[in-house]
């Protein structure tokens, strides 16, 4: 009798083992395009490592991309079911014929950080001085401060200060080389300046409340197809739903931190913190038709400042920008 069940468990192992396999294999797998070394690889790196998405119901597979330009030529070209965009984006695509859809990802953008010797101490006193922004002149942020630059100080800030263009991380080294009184760079480069002992000069909260939009902005998120995603919907479903398990687990336990600080590539326990909190406080918490009603808002300031360079042919939010089926929060 012992012989037989000592027979029987090892069959049910055997089973137990082979089959957990030809279960995962047979789920729907979604191919994300991510940049190499991005903040989003975090999140997939949690989602991977916890199997938030084999849990609910979806296989992803990770597509390394080198540029945010490869990252629309990827999805353009349908290498890639998934990418992190900005709506802007989207909505000139829709505008185009592309049926490009959103689901918000993060609010976090970037603000204007100062040297401590500077002697800036409002925005103001940075005129006539250089100011290194990040990425080009059709940059969001960077069209945004010019907007609150007319409603504060009542000029341009293309030529009421020195704007420099310049590469994420250049525009780091140089800022603290005393090359730059001030740079505006995306959040997490930010978050390393303040680490470093740069002074926060300017939010993006403020600018936008300055500009009357008194609630959260999501500027990126999920970007796909609307026929795949009719196509597709369980992956597409799935996924949004490990995402959104995944970043209440990083919202929630400091163990997963401390396991992502090696990919975060921090020396020092300020910088790791100043970038955990920093996702963090990106999570969306707002509906998306909350994000809708306020990106339509956003969207009239950024074409007045942007024009046709950065919207196209689009003259509004374009309806289905943000997706239909999105899963409410």
């Amino acid at each position: 009798m012992m012989s037989f069940l000592r027979a029987g468990l090892a069959l049910f192992a055997l089973l137990c083992l082979t089959a957990a396999p030809v279960r995962a294999a047979e789920l729907p797998v979604l191919r994300v395009g991510v940049l190499q070394f991005g903040t989003v690889s975090w999140e997939l790196a949690v989602m991977q490592k916890g199997g938030f998405a084999e849990r609910e119901g979806v296989r992803i597979e990770v597509v390394p991309l080198a540029l945010k330009d490869a990252a629309n030529i990827a999805m353009l070209g349908s290498a890639v079911d998934v990418v992190v965009n900005d709506w802007i984006w989207v909505a000139r695509q829709r505008a185009e014929g592309q049926d490009f859809t959103f689901v918000p990802y993060s609010l976090a953008v970037g603000g204007v950080m100062v040297r401590p010797d500077a002697g800036v101490k409002t925005f103001a006193d940075l005129k006539g001085k250089r100011l290194g922004v990040a990425g080009g002149p059709l940059d969001k942020s960077w069209l945004l401060l010019r907007a609150y630059a007319r409603r504060t100080v009542g000029a341009d800030a293309a030529g009421w200060l020195e704007p420099a263009f310049v590469a994420p991380p250049l525009l780091n080294e140089l800022m603290l080389r005393g090359e730059f009184p001030a740079a505006m760079n995306f959040w997490h480069y930010g978050a390393r300046l303040r680490a470093a002992g740069m002074v926060p000069l300017l939010s993006m909260g403020e600018i936008l409340r300055t500009l009357d939009v008194d609630a959260e902005l999501p500027l990126v998120g999920w970007v796909f197809r609307e026929k795949w995603a009719a196509a597709h919907p369980q992956a597409i479903r799935s996924f949004l739903r490990a995402s959104a398990a995944t970043k209440q687990h990083m919202l929630e336990s400091d163990a997963v931190w401390d396991e992502l600080r090696p990919m975060m590539k921090v020396t020092d326990d300020a910088t790791f913190v100043a970038l955990r909190e920093g996702f963090r406080a990106g999570i969306p918490a707002a509906s998306m038709g909350e994000s809708e009603q306020v990106a339509r808002k956003v969207f009239a300031i950024l074409a007045a400042e942007g024009g046709q360079a950065l919207v196209g042919k689009a003259t509004s939010l374009a309806s289905g920008t943000f997706w239909a089926g999105g899963l409410e929060r």
